[in-house]
C-alpha cells in the first residue's frame, strides 16, 4: 500500500513548513509510534483537533534527553497535549515477575528503549524545559490511572498524582475528547490555563478548595493514604463510587499544601459523536517514516478489525476500564459500522475477513439498564458478579443485526468476533439466537472467554461469575458445535495468584483444568496495574468494597507454584508441584489414577562413573579415584594336541 507523508499530520518543522504554516496550535507527543488510526488514543485526538480548525503537529517518541527534540518544532501557539500511550509506560516495559520486556508492539521494528519509563512525568518536564510556561496538558491511559495518589508496583510504595509529579497544567482522564475540544477552545479564545477549573472529565491542582465549582467530598490525603493501608482501602472506594457522570462528585485529595481537584467524569459521546470520531480521516496505517525499520506491529491487530462500542460494566475488579472509560456502555449506528467495513474491503490488503466486531466487551451495546441514564450507576452493586442484576437488559438483538449486515456486504467471507465475549451476560438472553450465530458464524476455530479461576471464593474477588455460570456456557458452546457439525474449541483465560487465591485454591484449579481434559499454553499472573480494585486488595490486604482482610499472595516462590500447578505437565514444573502439592497436604493427587496430576518419583540409579574422565568431565561432584580392572587370570596351559581355534569365515573372532 503507497502512502504519502502528506497524508498524516505533520510530524516535523518540515513538515509544517511545506504546508506553508507560520506556526502552529499544539503539538501532540506521544510514547507510541504514530499510527493514524481510531485505536490509537494520540491519532483520535489529534484529529478531532484538526476537524474544529486547529494546526496540529504530532512528535512521536522523541529523544527524551534533551529539550532540542521538542524546540525544534517551535513553541506552538496554544499547548502541549502529552500521553505515555495506548499503555502504561510501566506495564509496556516491565513484565510482572518486574523484568525488562524485550520487544514493543507500539514501537517500530518493535523494538524497545524508545519511550522512558514514566513517560507522562518525563515528557510534561521535557516540555517545560524546551518551551518555558507554555500550557501543558496530559492525558491518556497513563495519567487517567494515576491521577490519584496511587500504588505503584514497580516501587512498591504509594506515589503522588502524576499531575503532582509532572508538574503539568491540567489532566484529562477517561476517553478525552469532549474534555480536549472545551480546553482548546478555551485556550484558542484567550482564557489562561490556570484558569480552567469547571471541564468535566479533568482534574487540577489549587491551593483554595474553592476553585471546585462542582458538589464536592474530600478524600484521605496523599500523606495519609501513604502511611495507612485502611485509609488507601477507602479512598479507593471512594473514587470508584464517584466516578459516575450522571450523579458522581468531584474529589478534593490534599496533597502537602495543595489540593488535587478531580471534577467529575465528562458524559459519554452520544452514537452521533462516536460515529463522528471513528470516521475522521484516519490513514488506518503507521506513518511511512517507519517502513524501513519494520513497520509497527501494533496495526496487524486492528487493522481489519472495527470497534463499535465503548465502556463496560462488566466491572471485573482486575480491569481499569471501569476507571478509565467508565461502566456506561454507548455505541456506534449501524451505518457508521458499514461504512468503515466497506473502507477495509476496499484495502489492498484485505482478503475477506473482518478479523473483530468489538470493544471493550464485544456483546455490549447499550447501557446495562436504562435505570443508569438517569440515576446513575447503583453504588456497591455489580451488573453482572457474583449475579446477575434482575434489572439487567441483555437483549442482543441489536448486535446480532450489526453482524448480519456485516455478513451480508459484497467482498466480505466472515466476520470473527475475537475481542472479550461477556458469557454470564450471552446467557441472560433468554432467546440464545445471539449464542447459535456466533457458533455458526463468527468464531474463528477458537473463541476466547475469561472464566479467570474455578474456585468461586477467588472469583467474588475478581468480580468474576461463579464458575457453574461457565459450565453451562461451557455445555451450550460444546452442544451447538456438535450441532453445526463445527470443531471449534474455547480458550479459557485464566489468571494465578489473584488477591484472595491461595495455594489450595491454586490445586483445585489444577484439578478442574484435568478434569476439563485442558492444560493452557500461556498463564498470566496477577499484574498490579495502577487504579484497580484488585491493585488496592494487593497493597493493603484489604477488600475495599468490604474493609475485610484478604489473603494476598507475595512470594516469588509461591506465584512461582501458583504458576506451575496450571501447566502441571510441563517436566521443568514438577519440582514445584511436587512442593506445592505436599505443602497442601494433596499427596493424594500423586499416582496413577485419572484424578492424579503427578506420577509417583521413580527410584533413583546410581550411574556408575564414566571411565578416564575427571570429576568435571563427569559433570562435577566428589572426585572418585579410577580403579583399575583386576587382571585376568591367565588362562590354562593348553594340553599336548590342542591347536589354536581359527577364526570364522567371513570375519573376526569375538573379542579381537
Amino acid at each position: 500500500m503507497d502512502l504519502n507523508a502528506e497524508d498524516f499530520l505533520p510530524v516535523s518543522k518540515a513538515d509544517m513548513d511545506a504546508r506553508g504554516w507560520a506556526g502552529y496550535d499544539f503539538l501532540v507527543i506521544t510514547g507510541d509510534a504514530y499510527v493514524d488510526h481510531p485505536s490509537f488514543g494520540t491519532a483520535i485526538i489529534a484529529r478531532l483537533l484538526e476537524a474544529e480548525g486547529y494546526q496540529v503537529c504530532v512528535c512521536a517518541q522523541p529523544d527524551w534527553n534533551s529539550p532540542d527534540s521538542l524546540a525544534a518544532y517551535g513553541r506552538p501557539r496554544l499547548g502541549v497535549l502529552l500521553s505515555a500511550g495506548n499503555l502504561d509506560s510501566m506495564v509496556a516495559h516491565y513484565t510482572v515477575a518486574k523484568r525488562r520486556r524485550s520487544s514493543d508492539a507500539y514501537s517500530p521494528g518493535n523494538r524497545t528503549g524508545l519511550r522512558p519509563d514514566r513517560a507522562v512525568i518525563v515528557y510534561a518536564n521535557l516540555a517545560r524545559r524546551a518551551f518555558g510556561n507554555v500550557p501543558v496538558v496530559i492525558g491518556g491511559l497513563e495519567a487517567s490511572l494515576r491521577r490519584f495518589a496511587h500504588y505503584d508496583y514497580w516501587e512498591d510504595k504509594v506515589r503522588r498524582s502524576v499531575l503532582v509529579d509532572s508538574g503539568a497544567d491540567l489532566l484529562t482522564y477517561g476517553m478525552g475528547e469532549r474534555a480536549t475540544l472545551e480546553i482548546a477552545a478555551r485556550l484558542r479564545s484567550g482564557t489562561p490555563i490556570g484558569e480552567i477549573h469547571d471541564v468535566r472529565g479533568t482534574a487540577f491542582l489549587t491551593a483554595d478548595p474553592g476553585a471546585c465549582v462542582y458538589p464536592k467530598v474530600l478524600c484521605a490525603s496523599f500523606e495519609e493514604v501513604a502511611g495507612d493501608k485502611r485509609a488507601y482501602a477507602q479512598a479507593t472506594m471512594l473514587q470508584y463510587q464517584e466516578h459516575d457522570p450522571v450523579v458522581g462528585r468531584a474529589i478534593l485529595q490534599p496533597h502537602g499544601d495543595r489540593f488535587l481537584v478531580v471534577n467529575p467524569p465528562a458524559m459519554p459521546l452520544t452514537t452521533a459523536e462516536l460515529d463522528r470520531v471513528a470516521e475522521l480521516p484516519y490513514v488506518r496505517e503507521p506513518h511511512p517514516m517507519y517502513d524501513a525499520l519494520g513497520g509497527v506491529p501494533a496495526i496487524e491487530e486492528v487493522r481489519f478489525s472495527i470497534c463499535h462500542n465503548r465502556g463496560c460494566f462488566g466491572a471485573c475488579n482486575f480491569c481499569s476500564l471501569a476507571f478509565h472509560q467508565g461502566r456506561m456502555v454507548t455505541s456506534r449506528s449501524h451505518q457508521s459500522v458499514l461504512r468503515e467495513a466497506q473502507l477495509l474491503i476496499r484495502h489492498p490488503g484485505f482478503k475477506g475477513y473482518i478479523h473483530d466486531v468489538g470493544g471493550p466487551t464485544a456483546n455490549f451495546r447499550r447501557p446495562a439498564c436504562q435505570k443508569q441514564c438517569k440515576a446513575g450507576l447503583c453504588k456497591n452493586r455489580a451488573c453482572l458478579a457474583p449475579t446477575a442484576c434482575p434489572n439487567l437488559d441483555a437483549d442482543h438483538a441489536d448486535y446480532l443485526k450489526l453482524l448480519r449486515e456485516l455478513r451480508a456486504l459484497p467482498g466480505v467471507k466472515k466476520v470473527f468476533i475475537r475481542s472479550g465475549i461477556r458469557f454470564d451476560y450471552l446467557l441472560q438472553d433468554k432467546s440464545g439466537a445471539f449464542l447459535r450465530e456466533l457458533v455458526e458464524h463468527h468464531v474463528s476455530g477458537q473463541l476466547k472467554v475469561a472464566p479467570e479461576h474455578c474456585v468461586d471464593s477467588v472469583l467474588d474477588y475478581m468480580g468474576k461469575p461463579h464458575i457453574a455460570v461457565y459450565e453451562k456456557f461451557r455445555q451450550k458452546y460444546d452442544s451447538l458445535n456438535k450441532k453445526y457439525g463445527k470443531e471449534q474449541y474455547l480458550v479459557p483465560y485464566l489468571m494465578s495468584s489473584h488477591p484472595g487465591c491461595t495455594l489450595d485454591d491454586a490445586v483445585e484449579l489444577a484439578c478442574w483444568l484435568n478434569h476439563s481434559g485442558r492444560q493452557p499454553e500461556q498463564v498470566q499472573d496477577f499484574y498490579p496495574t495502577p487504579g484497580t480494585l484488585s491493585t488496592c486488595m494487593y497493597h493493603t490486604g484489604l477488600d475495599p468494597r468490604t474493609m475485610e482482610p484478604v489473603f494476598v499472595p507475595r512470594s516469588a516462590h509461591e506465584k512461582a507454584m501458583q504458576r506451575a500447578l496450571m501447566q502441571w505437565k510441563r517436566p521443568e514444573k514438577r519440582p514445584l508441584v511436587l512442593e506445592a502439592l505436599r505443602l497442601t497436604h494433596r499427596q493424594d493427587l500423586i499416582g496413577y489414577g485419572k484424578e492424579c496430576l503427578l506420577r509417583p518419583d521413580r527410584p533413583q540409579t546410581r550411574r556408575p562413573p564414566e571411565r578416564g574422565r575427571g570429576p568435571k568431565e563427569r559433570g562435577g561432584g566428589a572426585k572418585t579415584p579410577f580403579k583399575p580392572k583386576p587382571a585376568a587370570a591367565k588362562p590354562a596351559k593348553r594340553k599336548a594336541g590342542w591347536a589354536k581355534p581359527k577364526p570364522k569365515a567371513g570375519g573376526r573372532r569375538k573379542g579381537k
